[in-house]
């Protein structure tokens, strides 16, 4: 995780009331398909409480969970780089109570005030350089040689 807690720490006060402003709170049900990888990308969440698994499509296959979010985590990149596609899909595991905003009043909101912009692509950057790191001991430990991904 990135050394902020959630997004909306990691935002100036005035920019974290913005946000807020615009954010609304939903519930997911178990099982719940989010979305789809391929398809628009036009909104991204908070997670309060729940895990949600990411996944990515295999051809014949049961689509392939690469990572679990869970507690503060932001489920969505997507929406913030054109051409605003899922690059994976997502579900709940079980019942997730969540913060959802709009990524087009969001993608706006950053626009127009360029402290609030930098603060939201910085934290998504960083969470999304985290993920990657973390794929990559993954991929270690599953292909490397035997213990080569972890940290000493």
């Amino acid at each position: 995780m990135t050394t902020t807690t959630n997004l909306l720490d990691a935002l100036p006060a005035g920019g974290r009331e913005r946000l807020t402003a615009i954010a609304h709170e939903v519930s997911l049900p178990r099982d719940t398909r989010i979305f789809e990888e391929g398809r628009r990308a036009d909104r991204f969440w908070i997670i309060r409480s729940g895990q949600v698994t990411l996944d990515q499509h295999v051809p014949g296959r049961r689509a392939a969970v690469v990572e679990t979010l869970g507690r503060d985590d932001l489920l969505g990149w997507s929406w913030l780089f054109p051409p605003y596609l899922w690059h994976l899909g997502a579900e709940t595991v079980g019942t997730v109570e969540a913060v959802e905003f709009d990524a087009t009043v969001v993608r706006a909101l950053c626009e127009d005030d360029p402290v609030l912009g930098r603060a939201v692509y910085r934290y998504v950057a960083e969470t999304v350089a985290d993920r990657l790191q973390r794929t990559r001991v993954r991929l270690l430990d599953l292909y490397g040689p035997q213990g080569s991904g972890l940290e000493p």
